[in-house]
């Protein structure tokens, strides 16, 4: 479905509703250009933008599919971009990936929507408020996007390091638990993050050294400065991948130990409770010939033997710590 349809001129929204037809034809204007906003098209709904623009068919299959990884096309005079917002559930300890695409040209910018994310509307909300920015034209709206778009990913990378440093905090605390299997769930998710901020790289290499479009420096300036931030997150990220490894790694070794504790102090336990089963066992044969049975203080001497050994056993796995 078309979200919005809208032309700028000079900067400024044109007032009025305008039908997709008259788009193409509104923008051809000097100083003006069309940006229209579609949530996850079908195949007929996106008929009419592809006869009006002369979209390219391939480009045209990923946008509607969807699926994609972050890239940059280009088809003549046409960019097409793929972008993967993300957004961190924290509640969950998910990061959820949308996907936007752009069709880029002299007079028209074309964004499309798969799945929930707020970043086209207020992103277009802010360029309208500020129509000195909005009359670049589509590149400058492009940046406003890409730049919104990192600074997402970096949200998401501070709340990643949040619930890894509570990790870190679990793991090696005194509490017995395992926590292997909230760290690979998150190591799951940084991994898919990381896909989207790494894919993203090369497009935005190429939009900040003017590889793929002719625009002037001022706005390649911004560019570098939104790849720059890209890179710094990419490190982070990978980062955040590798300290998820550590804990796992970490919290795997702590089970170790601990469960080599527990055998160390059954075993001490049962060599302890073998000292009196075994005397108790000797003097409960029914055996004619036992001088000790008949003997005074045979009971008492018993008894005492067996309290002896197991408190000397019980001291003795004490000082080596099995107890």
């Amino acid at each position: 479905m078309i979200v919005d349809c809208s032309v700028y001129d000079n900067g400024v929204r044109r007032e009025g509703t305008l039908r997709l037809e008259e788009a193409l034809e509104a923008a051809r204007a000097p100083d003006a250009f069309v940006w229209i906003g579609l949530l996850e098209p079908t195949e007929d709904e996106f008929e009419v933008v592809i006869k009006e623009f002369d979209l390219h068919p391939l480009a045209v299959e990923d946008a509607v599919h969807a699926h994609q990884r972050p890239k940059l096309d280009t088809y003549g005079q046409m960019m097409f971009i793929v972008l993967k917002p993300a957004r961190y559930v924290d509640s969950e300890e998910i990061v959820t990936l949308s996907e936007i695409m752009l069709f880029l040209g002299d007079n028209f910018l074309i964004t499309v929507r798969h799945g929930e994310s707020p970043i086209l509307g207020e992103v277009r909300h802010m360029m309208e408020a500020n129509p000195s920015r909005m009359k670049w034209g589509p590149l400058r709206v492009l940046h406003a996007i890409v730049d919104r778009v990192v600074d997402d990913y970096a949200l998401v990378v501070r709340s990643l390091n949040t619930d890894i440093d509570e990790i870190e905090r679990q793991v090696f605390s005194d509490e017995r638990k395992n926590h292997a299997q909230r760290i690979y769930r998150l190591k799951v998710e940084a991994v898919e993050f990381r896909q989207a901020v790494v894919g993203l790289e090369d497009p935005l290499e190429g939009l900040a050294n003017g590889k793929v479009t002719d625009a002037d420096n001022v706005l390649l300036e911004y560019f570098r400065d939104v790849h720059d931030h890209l890179l710094r997150v990419a490190q982070r990220v990978e980062a955040i991948d590798n300290l998820l490894s550590s804990a796992l790694t970490a919290n795997l070794a702590q089970l170790g130990v601990r469960q080599n504790e527990d055998m160390r102090r059954i075993s001490a336990w049962v060599a302890i409770v073998a000292v009196p089963t075994m005397i108790a066992g000797i003097y409960g044969m029914n055996f004619e010939h036992m001088p000790e049975v008949g003997w005074l203080l045979g009971y008492p001497f018993a008894v005492s033997l067996m309290v002896v050994i197991c408190v000397g056993l019980y001291v003795l796995f004490r000082r080596r710590g099995w107890l």
